[in-house]
């Protein structure tokens, strides 16, 4: 009797450990992702709206899993450094992240396009780009290089200058000035402007010391790296802009091949859901970042279509033609662009 009870005591005390036992391995059996991004942190609700829909997206993935996926976020640069990203992904040494497009172009040239002067003018053009034969030959060429498309995000741009508004080509004459990409500093050293070229994360610092008179970037980060403390005039992306961005959420080929059929497809369609949150935000910064200016006083300006017409010119002159000449590529590539008007 006595041993039967002791028995059945036995098993009621273990009966916990082995009911909780398929909990903890499923814990134990979780994925970490690893994002990262060059933009500062803040929450699901408050801050960047790039480092926003990381959370978002990582939220919303380990829900469909049901945990079997698990994200770890990396704002600021704070796991490897911004231009270094790229590269990680490539190579499988980081899963995630949220990235200039046109910062890999020294890796691979023609993903320069992603930021060509002039070449998109609006978020619609922008978008555009998805289902058309560039976007898909972009999609294809990302894979190619071990790197996969989650979520598309364009954002216009401005610029923040120590000095007087920058809005027609004369008024870049002589200052050191920060575009972007290659091409975008092409058309700036055109119209007389002399190059530096820094991470949009390094503007204030370059700013602040001097080293940079004025930076094209864009709305968020005009608004997020608090460069209106160092500006004396703003130049708005909120009507007309030379300065559109192809900023994608990125994942490594690798990472995501590794992934289960189910889990791919929540990848993928959280992603896509996204991209209407991205150019909400990105719009919204847009007309916010004029408010955020004239409130310490700067001056701040506006792109009309002539003036853009005018920044043309010399981007097709400077920038495009150098690219075309890069190589068939290159020159293929902006042949496709063209064609999304």
């Amino acid at each position: 009797m006595k041993t039967t009870r002791r028995k059945v005591l036995k098993g009621l005390a273990a009966a916990p450990i082995a009911l909780s036992m398929p909990r903890f391995v499923r814990a134990a059996d979780a994925k970490v992702i690893k994002i990262s991004h060059q933009f500062p942190g803040g929450t699901i609700d408050t801050g960047d709206f790039r480092d926003r829909l990381t959370r978002k997206f990582a939220a919303e993935v380990e829900k469909r899993t049901g945990g079997s996926l698990k994200f770890e976020i990396y704002p600021g640069s704070s796991l490897m450094k911004t231009v270094a990203q790229f590269s990680a992904l490539r190579k499988g040494a980081l899963d995630m992240s949220l990235y200039p497009l046109a910062y890999a172009g020294g890796e691979v040239q023609e993903l320069n396009i992603g930021l060509m002067p002039c070449m998109v003018t609006s978020y619609e053009q922008g978008f555009a780009w998805k289902k058309a034969d560039i976007g898909r030959e972009l999609a294809k060429l990302l894979e190619s290089k071990g790197v996969k498309f989650i979520t598309w995000i364009w954002q216009a741009g401005g610029t923040a200058s120590r000095v007087n508004p920058i809005v027609v080509p004369d008024d870049v004459k002589g200052l050191k000035i920060r575009g972007g990409s290659r091409e975008m500093d092409l058309m700036l050293k055109e119209a007389g402007g002399i190059i530096s070229s820094v991470p949009s994360n390094e503007i204030y610092p370059a700013m602040q010391t001097g080293s940079l008179d004025a930076a094209v970037t864009s709305s968020t980060s005009l608004i997020s790296f608090r460069l209106e403390e160092i500006s004396k005039a703003l130049t708005s992306g909120r009507g007309k802009s030379f300065w559109f961005m192809l900023e994608p959420l990125l994942m490594s080929k690798s990472t995501f091949d590794a992934l289960t059929p189910a889990q791919q497809k929540a990848v993928l369609e959280v992603g896509e859901e996204l991209e209407s949150f991205a150019t909400s935000s990105a719009k919204a910064d847009d007309m916010a970042v004029a408010d955020v200016y004239r409130k310490v006083g700067a001056k701040v300006a506006d792109m009309d279509d002539a003036t853009v017409n005018r920044w043309r010119r010399i981007a097709e002159s400077a920038a495009w033609s150098d690219f075309a000449k890069r190589n068939a590529e290159c020159e293929r590539y902006l042949k496709m662009a063209k064609a999304v008007a």
